[in-house]
Order: structure tokens, then C-alpha cells, then sequence
């Protein structure tokens, strides 16, 4: 190798460069996840901007806000915090074929019909691919402008010249830039090409959607500093074979990331579900054993879902335990409080858990569900279908209480709901409020709430 051309090791995972190859990562502590890239020629630093820095004091900065523009799509308002912030870089991901093209170009449609240029760049389909999705969704005007082009120096030029009121790029992996030489998709390359669209979000204050890949464990492909360099970070969940998906932020810079969007796919593209709680319930059985519905909050919405469970008497020596859109080791630490708190002899027996339409809860307020619905196939008693349960369960089978009890409550009440089977401590919460029409069952232990259905 010729002495002028040097060349530098960088982590795939987060990022950390070192002069050498290395077989553990000292950034993240990962072992073998080192490449070998040629160093890019230095560069003259420059801001987001592109333009020399300078100091401000804060008294110097205008507080006013800029306005966001809104898509008009409210399930992907309420994710974003509101709308898309004038200069916002956003990172959308998910499995492939789950729909991320798809609500982008639903996004450009939209805003482009305001009669605001927008600029849509392909750098894995050619135009009459894009044209043909396009033709599924619904009608265009001529404000939106196709690029199929990979070069980032073309599309610099290209966006410079359109001045687009929003840029999508789809996707990151395919783009380069000739001041590094390894391929597109590389960690140098996607590190490089995000920066370039940084400065251009920021300096002419054009928000730009990027795609991502993601790997095999889900994550973003490429280097972890491509979600620190964004303003939001955006994941599709759901099966791709499934009708619904679920749209959650992991970061956002401009609003919160509890919220997510809920859409269902059609043959003409996303649609909004506005009122996921019915989505989620629709199909229930009746009285059957082992199914609990719990009501989790995602934000500031309340969302019903159905838990199952099926507990059988295992045929070897160890017990199986399978968790599915919930987390395994909480329902294993549920069981064991089941068994030592209530006395439920669960040892011997398989316990399969789920949460029905694929959807993925973590929050606390689900553990009581979970508790009861266990128990419920184990006994084989029936829960009524017109109750709702929730709060978290503590190693001492105490019920702890949880945020946003009203309007938990409320949510059951709008839905036909009759009962609600919630913690002791979150009545205190409500200052003695009284809801019309529906009865609250307050509980303070794991065994006193066993013993309501004796």
C-alpha cells in the first residue's frame, strides 16, 4: 500500500476509530466489529450550517419557535411531537417491506398538494417503480419532483436549485460522496453522507427524511453515531404480513417518545386508526379462561389490550415459559409472585403468554393483567369480559400504583366497559372522585385480588 494512502479501523456498531484493528471495541465493549476503511482527506471543519461559527450569548437568540409544518397525517403528527420543525433531520427505520416508502411518499403527497415543492430521492428504485406506488396511493401534482440519483454533490446541487419545503432520501445506505473511497453502505460512507445532510437540513432549514436499513437484531445499519447526528429516530413495528403497523420514536429532539401511531396497511397505502383500543379488542372470546384485558398508556393515549395466557401441565422436566409482545423475564418474575405470594403451584406447568395483534407492551401498569390472567387459566375461572385491569406488581405481591388512573378509567368507560379492577394507592389519585357508570375494584395484594374470583 502506497504511503500517501493511510487507512483507519472504525467500529460498525458505534462508531470508534482506531489506528489499528482491534478484536474488542473500547467504545461499546462489542468484540470483532471492526472494518477497514481508507482515511478521508482532511477537510475544513465547517458548521451545520456551512457557514464559520460564532459565539452567541443566549439574550442574542430569538425565542420564537418556528412554526411546524404539519403532514396531515395525525397518527404521524403525534409521533413527531406536533409536526415536522423547519431544518429537522429524521431517521425513519423498520424491517423491510413494512411500509416506510410507502408513509413517506403518502407525506410528500400531501404537502406537495398545499402547492409546497417537495423533492423525493430514490437511490434504490428507478421513476416508473416509483410511479407505479405511486399510482396505488392516489394523485400527485407536478409540486413533487423524483431524483433517482446515489451522488450526494448531484443532490447537494439538485436541492440547492428546487429549494424544497421537505426532502426525503430514501435510503442512507445507497448514498456516497467522493471524498471517501469505500463503498456506499459502509460506516464512513453513511457517517459522511449523513453529515452532508445535516449541514443542508440546517443550513437552509429544509427538513429531510432519511430511510434506514436495519439489521437482523432491528437496529439501524451502520454506524450508532448515525441516531446520535439525527433530530428524531423513527421505528416501524408490526408483521409485515399483519394489516396493522406501529410507528414509535426512540428519540425525538422536539417532542416526547412515549407517543406512537397506529396505522393499518391497504391496498391504497397507511391508514390512520384513530381509535386503536377497538382495533386491538376486535375478535375477543367470550368466557374463556386466561384472557384479561389491560389498559396501557402510550403517552398521553390509553390503549386496551387483550392479554392470554395458557397454563398446562408440562409432560418433561422443565417447564416451558414463552412470552410474546411482552417481556420474558417479567412474566417468569410474575409467576414466581404468583406461586410464593398466592400459592399457586406453578412449577410443574408450561405458561404460555401473549398480547394479542402483535403488539409490543413493556410499561408496569400490564403486570397485573399478566398476574391475573395466569392465574385464571391455571384455575380455569373466567374474568368478565366488561373488566379492565391494571397496576404494577412488587416482589412482595404488593399492587403498586400507576400514572394516569383517570384516565385509564375513562378510556374503559367510553369503550362499555362496567368494571375496573385497578391498585388501593391509585384511588388517592382520583381525590374521591366518582365516574358514572362504571364500578372500581381497588386491590392491595396479589392475594386479595385472587380472592375476588374464589
Amino acid at each position: 500500500m502506497a504511503k500517501d494512502r493511510k487507512t483507519v479501523f472504525f467500529c460498525q456498531n458505534c462508531g470508534y476509530e482506531a489506528p489499528k484493528w482491534m478484536g474488542q471495541c473500547p467504545g461499546c465493549r462489542q468484540w470483532n466489529t471492526f472494518v477497514e476503511e481508507a482515511a478521508a482527506p482532511k477537510k475544513e471543519s465547517r458548521d451545520p450550517g456551512g457557514r464559520k461559527a460564532a459565539p452567541l450569548a443566549l439574550s442574542q437568540i430569538d425565542e420564537k419557535e418556528y412554526g411546524r409544518m404539519s403532514t396531515h397525517i395525525a397518527e404521524l403528527d403525534r409521533v413527531l411531537g406536533g409536526g415536522i420543525v423547519p431544518g429537522g433531520l429524521m431517521l425513519v427505520g423498520g424491517d423491510p417491506g413494512i411500509g416506510k416508502s410507502t408513509l413517506l411518499l403518502q407525506v410528500c403527497q400531501k404537502i406537495a398538494a398545499e402547492g409546497k415543492p417537495v423533492l423525493y430521492v430514490s437511490g434504490e428504485e428507478s421513476p416508473h417503480q416509483i410511479r407505479m406506488r405511486a399510482a396505488r396511493i392516489g394523485d400527485f401534482t407536478d409540486d413533487l419532483k423524483l431524483l433517482c440519483e446515489t451522488d450526494l454533490d448531484h443532490i447537494r446541487a439538485c436541492i440547492e436549485k428546487e429549494k424544497p419545503a421537505l426532502c426525503v432520501i430514501d435510503s442512507i445506505q445507497t448514498m456516497y460522496t467522493d471524498t471517501v473511497s469505500s463503498s456506499p453502505g459502509s460506516v464512513s460512507q453513511v457517517r459522511e453522507a449523513t453529515a452532508v445532510l445535516l449541514q443542508i437540513a440546517k443550513g437552509g432549514q429544509i427538513p429531510v427524511f432519511l430511510v434506514g436499513h436495519v439489521t437482523k437484531d432491528g437496529n439501524v445499519a451502520g454506524p450508532r453515531v448515525l441516531e446520535h447526528m439525527v433530530d428524531t429516530v423513527l421505528y416501524f413495528e408490526g408483521d409485515r404480513h399483519a394489516s396493522y403497523r406501529i410507528l414509535r420514536a426512540v428519540k425525538n429532539r422536539f417532542g416526547s417518545t412515549n407517543e406512537i401511531g397506529v396505522f393499518e396497511m391497504r391496498e391504497e397505502g397507511l391508514a390512520e386508526v384513530p381509535n386503536p383500543s377497538e382495533y386491538m379488542l376486535d375478535g375477543r372470546p367470550e368466557n374463556a379462561s386466561g384472557s384479561v384485558v389491560a389498559c396501557s398508556m402510550e403517552g398521553s393515549r390509553p390503549i386496551m389490550i387483550e392479554i392470554q395466557a395458557l397454563v398446562c401441565r408440562s409432560n418433561f422436566g422443565l417447564p416451558r415459559r414463552t412470552a410474546n409482545g411482552t417481556d420474558y423475564n417479567r412474566v417468569s418474575m410474575l409467576m414466581a409472585v404468583l406461586e410464593k405470594r398466592a400459592g399457586l403451584s406453578l412449577s410443574s406447568s408450561d405458561a404460555y403468554v401473549n398480547i394479542t395483534g402483535g403488539i409490543k407492551m413493556t410499561e408496569p401498569a400490564v403486570d397485573l393483567a399478566i398476574l391475573l390472567a395466569v392465574a385464571s387459566s391455571f384455575r380455569d375461572f373466567v374474568v368478565d369480559d366488561k373488566t379492565v385491569v391494571f397496576g404494577e406488581v412488587g416482589l412482595s405481591g404488593e399492587i403498586r400504583s400507576v400514572n394516569m388512573a383517570e384516565q385509564r378509567i375513562n378510556e374503559a368507560k367510553k369503550l362499555g366497559f362496567e368494571k375496573v379492577i385497578l391498585p388501593k394507592s391509585s384511588m388517592r389519585s382520583l381525590k374521591g372522585k366518582k365516574i358514572e357508570g362504571i364500578e372500581l375494584i381497588p386491590v392491595s395484594d396479589v392475594h386479595s385480588l385472587i380472592a375476588l374470583f374464589r
